[in-house]
């Protein structure tokens, strides 16, 4: 049988405009991201005479609305194009880029109208991080919003009602033949007063790349050729979120931990493999948390290492996270313990998935409701309940 044609759909409260797109995630191969194409279905009679418009933002947001500091909001709009679908600038047919696009436009009849737009290839991916259960408002994140409006002009106050908001996710996957790199490997020797021979450290994976829900080998081995004593291996992955713009804030978060009392006793060795497990079902409730951009509950995951083109500048990412193996050695000692550490990096990314051409498509289509569902505790701003609006910043037009 032939994936299901689904098509995602949102109109506003007074039904001037609405919005039908058929995917809300965009790929990001660094070298090139899938532009954002869809159609917009105007009522004649409900815009009376006004135009309308579509426009492609991509936000970044560090804080919630009510911790802006003497009306200087923590955010900034990273890209933002504007189009004009109605009355249309070209022909109709020129419009249209994809076969989505043209069953859509058939089955709409003519108040409809295709857009597209192309994303600049410097453009972060969706990025958030997890708030804690009881935050409300909007989070620190990168966010990708689709906005169709009805209004007099470009620059005119638009009227909530007459406005409908989508949130895109911009995603990466792993490249591919990037995991069949050198797999990662660090050692280190430290030396000890009152000791005659060091103790040496190596910690390596089993190779570079590991994708979301696979558990992470690490290989561990201890040489105490020292006259201390190992009290206890602590081994764990931690994620590290830097917020590039405005702050370079870094957030070092422990995603998943090992911690069994393994002692190796002076002059002794110890070879083991430890086993982890980064998962988001394990961390959900921890504020600080980097998520892959989220549309859905059951679509959330810790967030992907982040991988930017050659010569892009990193503050325009807002948000960078990459991922790294710790292994602690507790050493024992007279006036008190001490830490030895091997940090271990590599990534973490979802497999590519395998690509459905539209002509496997079914013909028939399935039209869904674009709402957006927020994560346990989270208030969902000013999102009525037919999931018209989303957010509850003001609706004008922004300025580039």
């Amino acid at each position: 049988m032939s994936p299901k044609n689904v098509v995602f759909k949102k109109i506003c409260k007074d039904k001037s405009v609405g919005v039908y797109m058929g995917k809300r995630d965009f790929v990001d191969r660094v070298d090139s991201v899938d532009p954002v194409d869809g159609v917009i279905l105007i009522d004649p009679e409900a815009l009376q005479g006004r135009k309308v418009f579509v426009t492609l933002s991509c936000t970044f947001r560090y804080g919630r609305d009510d911790m802006d500091v003497m009306g200087i909001a923590f955010r900034r709009e990273l890209y933002l194009s504007t189009r004009q679908v109605y009355p249309p600038l070209q022909d109709r047919e020129k419009g249209i880029h994809t076969k989505t696009q043209a069953r859509l436009l058939r089955k709409l009849g003519d108040n409809a109208h295709p857009f597209f737009f192309e994303f600049p290839d410097n453009l972060p991916c969706s990025v958030a991080l997890q708030p804690a259960p009881h935050d409300v408002g909007k989070q620190c994140a990168v966010e990708f919003e689709i906005k169709a409006f009805s209004a007099e002009s470009q620059d005119a106050k638009v009227r909530k009602r007459s406005s409908v908001k989508l949130m895109l996710r911009k995603v990466q996957y792993a490249p591919e033949g990037e995991g069949e790199g050198v797999a990662p490997s660090i050692e280190t020797t430290r030396d000890f007063v009152m000791s005659d021979k060091p103790l040496h450290v190596k910690a390596s994976l089993d190779k570079e790349l590991y994708y979301h829900g696979e558990v992470i080998k690490v290989h561990v081995n201890v040489t105490n050729s020292s006259s201390k004593n190992i009290k206890n291996i602590i081994v764990s992955v931690d994620q590290v979120s830097t917020v590039v713009l405005y702050s370079n804030d870094i957030y070092v978060k422990s995603v998943a931990i090992e911690e069994y009392g393994d002692s190796v006793s002076a002059g002794g060795t110890l070879e083991k493999v430890y086993k982890l497990l980064p998962l988001l079902a394990n961390n959900r409730e921890r504020r600080g948390i980097a998520l892959d951009g989220k549309l859905k509950h059951e679509d959330t995951n810790l967030a992907s290492s982040s991988i930017i083109k050659e010569g892009v500048l990193k503050e325009v990412m807002g948000m960078m996270v990459s991922y790294r193996v710790m292994v602690k050695l507790i050493v024992g000692g007279m006036m008190g313990s001490s830490e030895v550490g091997l940090e271990v990096p590599f990534k973490l990314m979802h497999p590519k998935p395998d690509a459905v051409k539209e002509s496997e498509l079914e013909e028939e289509m399935v039209f869904q409701e674009f709402k957006r569902s927020y994560l346990k505790g989270i208030v969902a701003d000013d999102e009525d309940e037919e999931g018209n609006v989303s957010g509850g910043d003001d609706m004008a037009p922004k300025e580039k």
